[in-house]
Protein backbone atom coordinates (compact mmCIF):
# COMPACT_ATOMS: atom_id res chain seq x y z
CA UNK A 1 0.00 0.00 0.00
CA UNK A 2 1.97 3.31 -1.15
CA UNK A 3 4.94 1.43 -1.06
CA UNK A 4 4.75 1.47 3.16
CA UNK A 5 6.13 -1.45 5.07
CA UNK A 6 5.28 -2.89 8.35
CA UNK A 7 8.82 -0.87 9.52
CA UNK A 8 7.61 2.24 7.98
CA UNK A 9 4.57 2.66 9.34
CA UNK A 10 6.35 1.31 12.91
CA UNK A 11 8.73 4.65 12.86
CA UNK A 12 5.48 6.55 11.41
CA UNK A 13 4.03 5.66 14.69
CA UNK A 14 6.60 5.85 17.27
CA UNK A 15 7.19 9.31 15.93
CA UNK A 16 3.37 10.25 16.18
CA UNK A 17 3.46 9.22 19.71
CA UNK A 18 6.36 11.39 20.63
CA UNK A 19 5.19 14.31 18.84
CA UNK A 20 1.54 14.17 20.32
CA UNK A 21 1.84 13.21 23.44
CA UNK A 22 1.18 10.10 25.38
CA UNK A 23 -2.00 11.59 26.42
CA UNK A 24 -3.75 12.87 23.29
CA UNK A 25 -2.30 9.44 21.68
CA UNK A 26 -5.63 7.42 22.82
CA UNK A 27 -8.14 10.25 21.47
CA UNK A 28 -6.23 10.50 18.01
CA UNK A 29 -6.00 6.66 17.97
CA UNK A 30 -10.13 6.63 18.64
CA UNK A 31 -10.07 9.54 16.13
CA UNK A 32 -8.40 7.69 13.21
CA UNK A 33 -10.62 3.96 14.22
CA UNK A 34 -13.63 6.33 13.68
CA UNK A 35 -12.50 7.87 10.10
CA UNK A 36 -11.07 4.28 9.10
CA UNK A 37 -14.95 2.27 9.60
CA UNK A 38 -16.63 5.63 8.31
CA UNK A 39 -14.36 4.70 5.15
CA UNK A 40 -14.55 1.49 4.62
CA UNK A 41 -19.04 1.99 5.77
CA UNK A 42 -19.21 4.63 2.62
CA UNK A 43 -17.29 2.44 0.25
CA UNK A 44 -19.60 -0.51 1.13
CA UNK A 45 -22.64 1.89 0.47
CA UNK A 46 -21.52 2.92 -2.58
CA UNK A 47 -20.63 -0.61 -3.48
CA UNK A 48 -24.81 -1.47 -2.66
CA UNK A 49 -26.14 1.30 -4.31
CA UNK A 50 -24.40 0.26 -7.14
CA UNK A 51 -25.61 -3.22 -7.11
CA UNK A 52 -29.48 -2.00 -6.20
CA UNK A 53 -29.64 0.83 -8.97
CA UNK A 54 -27.84 -1.87 -11.41
CA UNK A 55 -30.48 -4.59 -10.17
CA UNK A 56 -29.24 -8.46 -11.46
CA UNK A 57 -27.06 -7.71 -14.16
CA UNK A 58 -24.15 -6.14 -11.68
CA UNK A 59 -22.82 -9.99 -10.82
CA UNK A 60 -22.86 -10.28 -14.61
CA UNK A 61 -20.31 -7.78 -15.53
CA UNK A 62 -17.05 -8.82 -16.12
CA UNK A 63 -15.03 -6.14 -14.46
CA UNK A 64 -11.62 -7.45 -15.19
CA UNK A 65 -12.78 -6.47 -18.97
CA UNK A 66 -13.62 -2.87 -17.45
CA UNK A 67 -10.02 -2.15 -16.34
CA UNK A 68 -8.62 0.82 -17.82
CA UNK A 69 -4.94 -0.38 -17.39
CA UNK A 70 -5.37 -3.45 -20.07
CA UNK A 71 -6.08 -1.18 -22.75
CA UNK A 72 -3.28 -0.20 -25.33
CA UNK A 73 -3.00 3.44 -26.34
CA UNK A 74 -1.99 2.66 -29.40
CA UNK A 75 -4.03 0.47 -30.48
CA UNK A 76 -6.74 2.34 -29.44
CA UNK A 77 -5.43 5.00 -31.88
CA UNK A 78 -5.09 2.56 -34.23
CA UNK A 79 -8.66 1.54 -33.80
CA UNK A 80 -9.94 4.97 -33.56
CA UNK A 81 -8.44 6.17 -36.96
CA UNK A 82 -8.94 3.57 -39.29
CA UNK A 83 -13.16 2.16 -40.07
CA UNK A 84 -12.49 -1.57 -39.30
CA UNK A 85 -10.57 -2.84 -35.81
CA UNK A 86 -7.43 -4.76 -37.16
CA UNK A 87 -5.85 -7.52 -35.42
CA UNK A 88 -2.89 -7.06 -32.87
CA UNK A 89 0.66 -6.97 -35.19
CA UNK A 90 2.62 -10.22 -34.36
CA UNK A 91 5.93 -7.60 -34.21
CA UNK A 92 6.14 -4.47 -33.54
CA UNK A 93 5.46 -1.75 -36.20
CA UNK A 94 8.88 0.07 -37.27
CA UNK A 95 7.23 3.53 -38.24
CA UNK A 96 5.71 4.38 -35.12
CA UNK A 97 3.29 6.72 -37.49
CA UNK A 98 2.14 3.70 -39.67
CA UNK A 99 -1.67 4.22 -38.90
CA UNK A 100 -1.69 7.13 -39.13
CA UNK A 101 -0.02 6.93 -42.69
CA UNK A 102 -2.36 4.48 -43.98
CA UNK A 103 -5.31 6.58 -42.55
CA UNK A 104 -4.32 9.69 -44.93
CA UNK A 105 -3.35 6.91 -48.10
CA UNK A 106 -7.46 6.52 -47.71
CA UNK A 107 -8.81 10.00 -48.29
CA UNK A 108 -9.03 11.46 -51.38
CA UNK A 109 -7.40 14.44 -52.65
CA UNK A 110 -8.63 17.74 -53.34
CA UNK A 111 -8.78 18.54 -57.23
CA UNK A 112 -7.22 21.42 -58.94
CA UNK A 113 -8.69 24.35 -57.94
CA UNK A 114 -11.09 22.90 -55.22
CA UNK A 115 -11.90 24.30 -51.81
CA UNK A 116 -11.10 21.70 -48.65
CA UNK A 117 -14.40 21.66 -46.91
CA UNK A 118 -15.22 24.05 -44.14
CA UNK A 119 -17.79 24.06 -41.62
CA UNK A 120 -18.90 27.36 -40.74
CA UNK A 121 -20.60 26.46 -36.79
CA UNK A 122 -16.56 25.23 -36.16
CA UNK A 123 -14.72 27.76 -33.69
Amino acid sequence: MFGLTFEKLLLIGVIAAFLIGPDKLPHYAQQLGKLVRNMRDYANGAKDRVRDEMGPEFDDVDWQKLDPRQYDPRRIIRDALTDEPEAAPAAPSPNPNSAYLQHRAKQQALATGELPPFDNEAT
